[in-house]
């Protein structure tokens, strides 16, 4: 799978999760961008990306990242 159509996949399940049809996700895309992306939403979204992609992440991976760009590329790395 190419890294924009992960992109897309992610846009659409952070779209779904904070029930804003709006939102467009960069790389540089961070928690401070996204209106509504709080903590408890934080991990909503990462168990439907998990779900939606079939993969789990480790606490050391989803504190890693930085912004989506990073969130995008440990999802690649996993498929």
């Amino acid at each position: 799978m190419e890294r924009q159509q992960i992109l897309d996949q992610v846009t659409d399940i952070f779209r779904d999760v904070l029930d804003n049809d709006d939102i467009t996700l960069t790389d540089a895309t961070t928690a401070r961008d996204v209106e509504d992306w709080d903590s408890l939403n934080h991990i909503q979204l990462v168990v439907g990306i998990e779900k939606h992609f079939k993969i789990r992440f480790t606490a050391k991976e989803i504190h890693s990242w930085q912004n989506v760009g990073e969130l995008v590329d440990s999802v690649a790395a996993k498929l």
